[in-house]
């Protein structure tokens, strides 16, 4: 008898799921007391975040050089990202190309639809200033979640190959690959009504 994978892979889907079928996915932009949740949240993960990354998020806001947008489940905070509009990578600062960075789901809220939500808005966001989006991905096995969403929601590499700290890597080069080697992507956003 034949089994066909893609029913059974619905069903569990469906099941890993369920939990959250009434849960009510909220996405806005960070206030200054989201700086104590987001950064309590990271510690209780273990992440290595300090407090001080988050002020700094709230004072690129102020300023208007980033945006931090939070996703909330059931009013609880689940992940956030933000847009840098002057991006660190070259060739995204050299064609003023806005860059979603440090993008988090907290582990309990992964494969919910909790970062496709988060990522919808970011890009809606970027659409009103910009046609073009950009992204930068790890390259090891912890980021292979995001590597995946990313492909899925339409981007594609730039092309460049693999970057770390301010310069690409050349062949036969030796690297010791951390969370500062990545390879960056861009996605041609449709316009600012674009469900991304």
């Amino acid at each position: 008898m034949a089994c066909d994978f893609r029913n059974i892979y619905r069903l569990i889907s469906l099941a890993y799921n369920r939990g959250m079928t009434d849960a009510k996915i909220t996405v806005r932009l960070m206030r200054e007391a989201d700086i104590n949740t987001i950064y309590q949240a990271c510690v209780n993960e273990g992440w290595h975040k300090p407090r001080t990354l988050f002020r700094h998020y709230w004072k690129q806001m102020s300023d208007d050089n980033g945006v931090l947008i939070v996703g909330e489940v059931d009013q609880t905070f689940a992940g956030y990202i933000t847009i840098n509009w002057r991006s660190h990578y070259p060739p995204f600062r050299k064609s003023s190309i806005p860059e979603l960075v440090d993008f988090n789901v907290l582990p309990r809220f992964r494969r919910k639809g909790v970062g496709a939500k988060i990522m919808g808005f970011a890009e809606r966001r970027v659409a009103q200033t910009s046609p073009i989006v950009g992204i930068g991905v790890g390259l090891t096995h912890d980021y292979g979640a995001a590597q995946r969403l990313y492909v899925k929601r339409g981007y594609i590499p730039d092309g460049r190959g693999i970057f770390k700290y301010h310069d690409f890597v050349s062949i036969g080069e030796k690297i010791t690959v951390g969370h500062d080697v990545a390879l960056y992507f861009t996605k041609r956003l449709e316009s600012a009504e674009n469900d991304g």
